[in-house]
């Protein structure tokens, strides 16, 4: 795993509609009708997150999940945080 420079992050965005580079992660907020789906949908991406062994930075608070993904290890962003932002985008898009 590698992080990718900002070229390759810019020109991936196109990848993940709805999702954004903040402070060097990528960001997207969710919203939902109410709590029991904003935690469905966390509990969703848990279980791809698991799989991945790969765990997003998120915040939740009612029917808004705050999410950005950056990989620590290389210090920026990688393959995974495409990966997963698209995996979580497939549960809402």
């Amino acid at each position: 795993m590698k992080k990718l420079s900002q070229a390759e992050v810019t020109t991936r965005m196109i990848e993940i509609p709805n999702w954004r580079l903040h402070e060097g992660k990528l960001h997207r907020e969710f919203q939902f009708r109410n709590f029991i789906e904003a935690f469905q949908f966390m509990t969703g991406c848990a279980l791809f997150a698991e799989q991945m062994n790969h765990h997003p930075e998120w915040f939740n608070v009612y029917k808004t999940v705050r999410v950005d993904l950056h990989t620590h290890d290389v210090n920026g962003i990688s393959e995974k945080d495409f990966m997963l932002a698209k995996a979580m985008s497939s549960l809402v898009d």
